[in-house]
């Protein structure tokens, strides 16, 4: 599976962060995200989140999307 990080700076003060499918051409149901009041703290959060992953899929655990993750909690 291969991963990106998306930084994207929305708003003069806020910066979004996400994890998603490399090859998933719509950006809208990453299997992480975060809305950070800097660009670093985003880097440092979406790095932080991606060695997670990459321990849990090393660990055999199939990482899931944010709406599949909603679905799970209910």
């Amino acid at each position: 599976m291969k991963l990106k990080v998306r930084v994207v700076h929305y708003r003069c003060d806020r910066w979004y962060a996400d994890i998603d499918d490399a090859d998933d051409r719509q950006p809208d149901d990453p299997f992480w995200y975060a809305d950070c009041r800097t660009q670093a703290e985003a880097i440092a959060l979406a790095c932080t989140e991606l060695a997670a992953l990459d321990q849990r899929i090393a660990a055999g655990t199939v990482p899931s999307r944010i709406s599949q993750a909603h679905l799970q909690v209910a």
